[in-house]
């Protein structure tokens, strides 16, 4: 990388054409293999051994094999050489200094840049050569990224950052390379189909555009920070076979229903095609998809033994959605499961019904404000039921009050499952909003599920979700993060209408959600009340006065 005008600038360099190579063409990053001849480079490493370097990459040791390597594919392919001159003491008058004061490594050494790349000789010979010492200490591990399971060539490979050596050129070496261009990040991501921009280089170049400085990039990379192998899975969509970063929402569940990365698994949601997700579970997402309900709302069936079906959330009154979800059971609905009863998630129940003759089950909200009507379950629940479907399958109701009073969770005892309606969203927190939505209560909800012995959840809205305790975690410090804000404009604004509030506890979030935006602020502002933290008169709130000592 180095400093510009407009920002940030990262080297890419072009691939040459080869019908063998499945990455021909394609803009990249300097690098390539790891080679036995690098581990010979280890007394030129500067102040870097490889105790450290190992350390740093997590192995027991080789590891400063891989920073040698980028060293040498660097210089190999685009001709910038990370390395210092030894400081060796000045002969005798008369006598010739053994090495040149070096200023500039790599065209000093360019006549060994051939060789090097024909593996006629190795770094170290051309360092000890030309009294160099490799300047690995300023290549900053970066990240791990392992190719998807089932491609035909794998590699497992470790990423660097480095600012450009000072005063050096790049050209390429017209062999591997044959075209370089210095690319401001976001440029690059623009034209990421143009570029051929493999999945580790996108997400790359997207950190790297958070940062204005390439002293900003360095300070935070330098940083101690957990790096865990990031590998993409493949799936299948719109753009076709590709594969699919760990930070994108479809990767665990491909990962689970894909396990051999055959591509069969879909990285997006198709409104009313049925996904088989375990040898119970099958999902039918209805066609209703927006700002708030993302995909679409998540219809699920659950095999409950002897080929007989519950179902989990029948969706919106939509007759497409219902034939559909017909459609995708195996066998006969028994049973019909509401988490709530907002107008996306029960009105199909009452069709569902008619056409099945299953049971319902499921709460009444305590406030029908955004409420289906229509919703009329045969056994009212309280939480903590439990349902032997047919002997095959466990579901156990789990009351969460928050998004809605009358919420419920179903666990999958056999999956350790937990089907979550609205109390937990992919890629979204959700409104709360009362009088029936209570932020107290949701927080408490989700520190109760947090005891629970969970693998996934099954979101409303969304793909499968893994690491179900930390999902819980991050919402609770989300809201809390949050109440700390409304806290702050209090002391700051108050007393003031919860209006003035909202641009300043919502001063992240787009203007055009600030009606939704206001729901939750209230929500929050009704917690501080009941905990007699914050005070309202007048429709103007404002800090609660201290206890007297």
């Amino acid at each position: 990388m180095r400093d510009a005008p407009v920002g940030i600038e990262v080297l890419l360099l072009r691939r040459a054409e080869n019908g063998g190579d499945a990455y021909s063409g394609a803009w990249v990053f300097p690098g390539g293999m790891v080679e036995a001849r690098d581990r010979a480079c280890h007394g030129v490493c500067g102040a870097l051994d490889d105790a450290a370097a190992s350390g740093r990459l997590g192995l027991a040791q080789g590891g400063l094999d891989f920073y040698v390597a980028a060293v040498r594919e660097c210089f190999e392919e685009c001709g910038l050489l990370f390395a210092n001159p030894l400081q060796r003491d000045v002969p005798a008058a008369g006598g010739a200094a053994n090495v040149a004061n070096l200023a500039d490594p790599a065209n000093a050494c360019a006549r060994w840049r051939v060789p090097l790349h024909r593996g006629e000789i190795g770094l170290a010979d051309l360092c000890r050569e030309a009294g160099l010492a490799l300047a690995v200490d300023r290549l900053i591990y970066f990240g791990h990224w392992v190719t998807p399971v089932g491609r035909p060539k794998r590699f497992d490979t470790r990423f660097f950052l480095a600012e450009a050596p000072p005063g050096q050129v790049a050209t390429h070496d017209d062999v591997e390379m044959v075209e370089q261009r210095w690319f401001h990040p976001a440029d690059a991501l623009a034209r990421s189909a143009e570029l051929r921009l493999l999945t580790p280089i996108v997400k790359t170049l997207e950190a790297i555009a958070g940062f204005d400085t390439v002293p900003a990039l360095l300070a935070w990379a330098r940083a101690p920070r957990l790096i865990v192998p990031s590998m993409p899975h493949m799936g299948i969509g719109r753009q076709g076979l590709r594969p699919v970063a760990p930070d994108e929402p479809a990767w665990a569940e491909l990962r689970r229903i894909d396990p051999e990365g055959r591509g069969n698994g879909r990285y997006e949601i198709v409104p009313d095609e049925p996904v088989r997700l375990s040898a119970r579970v099958i999902r039918v997402s209805a066609d209703n998809g927006s700002v708030m309900t993302g995909p679409g709302t998540n219809t699920y069936l659950i095999d409950g033994g002897n080929n007989e079906w519950a179902v989990i959330d029948p969706g919106p009154l939509a007759e497409a959605h219902v034939q559909a979800v017909l459609d995708a059971a195996p066998g006969p609905i028994r049973w019909i499961f509401a988490t709530h009863t907002h107008r996306d998630h029960s009105p199909a129940t009452t069709m569902l019904k008619e056409r099945t003759g299953a049971r319902v089950y499921g709460r009444i909200a305590d406030h029908p404000e955004w409420q289906d009507e229509t919703f009329a379950p045969d056994e009212l629940l309280a939480g903590g039921e439990r349902f032997a479907l047919s002997g095959g399958s466990t579901l156990r109701a789990i009351h969460t009050p928050g998004h809605a009073s009358n919420h419920i969770c179903y666990l999958l005892e056999e999956e350790k499952t937990l089907f979550t309606g609205d109390h937990v969203m992919q890629l979204s927190t959700v409104v709360i909003n009362p009088p029936d939505g209570d932020m107290a209560a949701y927080v408490a909800s989700l520190q109760a599920l947090c005891a629970e012995d969970l693998e996934w959840l099954a979101p409303g809205h969304g793909f499968l979700m893994t690491q179900p305790r930390r999902a819980f975690e991050w919402i609770i410090a989300h809201r809390l993060k949050r109440e700390a804000k409304v806290v702050d404009a209090l002391r700051d604004l108050g007393p003031a209408p919860a209006e003035v509030l909202l641009a300043q506890v919502y001063d992240d979030v787009p203007q055009r959600m600030h009606a939704m935006a206001m729901r939750s602020l209230k929500a929050h502002l009704f917690k501080l009340r009941a905990e007699a933290r914050a005070n309202e008169q007048d429709d103007r709130w404002a800090l609660a006065a201290p206890p007297p000592n």
